[in-house]
């Protein structure tokens, strides 16, 4: 199959010196749809963006896969220019970042001040309670590096907001199921005078509604606090189990509070949620999790984020959960330098760590795919390059325009380069590639049946009685074990004859 794609390029047929490259390795499977959530490879929560450098980046927590509780080990960062295109950036701390903790990587946020980044991050201490952490870095990607050796702050709640007002000075909000706050130095890594309670009251914070009423106020976790013209905001997941988002403003950072109502209403698998707000090219983006993706749930979740415009008020409106996501800011260049981890909607690929640099796409099998949105080829592309690796038979990438099954543009043969990360580059003719289009990357690999006996196809737009003819065609025996699997096709099959490799194309 083909494993890994390391980097991409295209050259233009009016300037040949110009190219995309798509760094790091591509492993893809499925077929396209909507772009929320916003990233398909793992699954994420408690989405925390900032801007930077014309960039939108979103710290995330990890859930693992199969967990029944909620293990986290490590936080992931992803990015963007044009809120559909999503760049991997690996992880940029994990609890080996504390030497303190041992549980428990909960909802981060990161804040820049004195050209240094800092994460604020609630972890379960050695003694067995909740704390905030600080790690600081001069890159926004990180590494992180624990500040103290020891927790900020320590009182067994969680989730930290941080904000820095007009005058300089920067708050630290945190709680669940009470909410403090302190003032932070200047260096971001101390704090100054002692650890405020809110006080947290029916006018302030709404009243609890559904079975839960051990508290009096709707605030349950995940404040974030922001500041929008001359008002202060004060975002929360509310009321529990499940959980809704909700806010709060005031006419100074620490209050009084006054409630506002329900920003987005209890949706989806996810009986948590967690909110971040930005402005982002003049626009207003709502980030939440839910459980959208196949497997998904309470304790494997999805970072989604929607448009949305402010009354005239200055209130927020409610907002609700969507597939669609938001639209795309522009378009994609593809005769500059990408990275092959950025997509808009990918299906069964995973990344890991390049040996090459960054992150890679990795794990692809038969019939998956990358869609990257909005890509601007102009007058046309005529060329594609990529860096790939294959420790077996490899396969081909097909180029096709608006779907999986759409517009066959180019296609690149991928030949096995003896290792996983033993990297080569492939280059191939492309044509008909002008204007804005969605490109998407599909892969086909190249079976050898002498190590495999069964196989899996996974896919959307599968032609099943045309594949069916097919393996019939070439002495494959069916069983009886063609079902549903996440909404997809899957067929399993055996065939009679051992031995032969062989090939095989979906008619799609």
């Amino acid at each position: 199959m083909v494993q890994s794609l390391n980097s991409m390029s295209m050259k233009s047929k009016y300037a040949a010196a110009a190219a995309l490259l798509l760094c790091p390795l591509l492993n893809i499977i499925g077929f396209a749809r909507a772009d929320n959530p916003f990233v398909q490879t793992i699954y994420t929560a408690d989405p925390a963006p900032m801007v930077y450098n014309d960039r939108v980046y979103a710290f995330l927590d990890h859930d693992n896969d199969g967990a029944t509780t909620f293990v986290m080990t490590e936080w992931r960062l992803f990015s963007t220019a044009d809120m559909a295109n999503w760049q991997d950036h690996g992880s940029p701390a994990s609890l080996a970042t504390f030497s303190w903790s041992n549980a428990n990587a909960w909802a981060p946020q990161v804040i820049a001040r004195n050209g240094k980044f800092y994460m604020y991050a609630p972890m379960r201490h050695t003694t067995g309670q909740m704390a905030v952490g600080v790690a600081v870095s001069s890159t926004i990607t990180g590494p992180y590096k624990d500040a103290l050796g020891k927790p900020l702050v320590e009182n067994n709640e969680i989730d930290p907001t941080v904000f820095i007002d007009d005058d300089g000075q920067a708050y630290l909000y945190w709680g669940n199921p009470d909410l403090y706050y302190v003032k932070l130095n200047q260096d971001m890594i101390s704090y100054s005078g002692s650890i405020m309670k809110t006080s947290l009251t029916v006018a302030g914070f709404g009243p609890r509604t559904g079975s839960s009423t051990s508290r009096a106020t709707s605030f349950e976790e995940a404040p974030w606090l922001y500041k929008r013209n001359n008002t202060y905001y004060m975002a929360y997941a509310a009321n529990c189990c499940s959980e809704d988002i909700r806010y709060s403003t005031a006419p100074s950072v620490t209050g009084p509070w006054t409630y506002r109502g329900v920003i987005m209403a209890t949706a989806g698998s996810s009986f948590t949620n967690h909110e971040g707000i930005i402005d982002y090219k003049g626009n207003s983006y709502f980030f939440y999790h839910n459980g959208a993706l196949p497997g998904g749930g309470g304790y494997q979740r999805s970072a989604c984020v929607e448009k949305f415009v402010y009354n005239s008020d200055g209130t927020i409106p409610t907002i609700k959960m969507t597939t669609a996501g938001p639209p795309q800011i522009g378009t994609l260049n593809p005769y500059v330098q990408q990275e092959a981890e950025t997509a808009a909607w990918s299906q069964g690929i995973e990344t890991e760590v390049c040996s090459e640099g960054g992150m890679d796409v990795s794990s692809i099998n038969n019939g998956d795919y990358i869609k990257v949105k909005g890509v601007a080829f102009g007058t046309g592309a005529k060329s594609f390059s990529a860096r790939v690796s294959s420790a077996t038979s490899g396969g081909t990438i097909q180029l096709r325009l608006g779907s999986t099954s759409g517009t066959l543009v180019g296609t690149c043969t991928v030949s096995g380069t003896g290792g996983w990360q033993t990297w080569t580059t492939v280059t191939c003719p492309i044509s008909g590639a002008t204007g804005t289009q969605d490109l998407y990357l599909f892969i086909i690999y190249n079976y050898n049946w002498e190590s495999d006996n069964y196989q899996r196809f996974r896919s959307y737009d599968y032609k099943l009685f045309s594949l069916y003819n097919y393996l019939q065609q070439s002495r494959w025996i069916l069983p009886n074990a063609l079902r549903a699997l996440d909404g997809q096709a899957l067929l399993v099959v055996h065939r009679e004859l051992v031995n032969i490799p062989i090939r095989i194309i979906p008619n799609v």
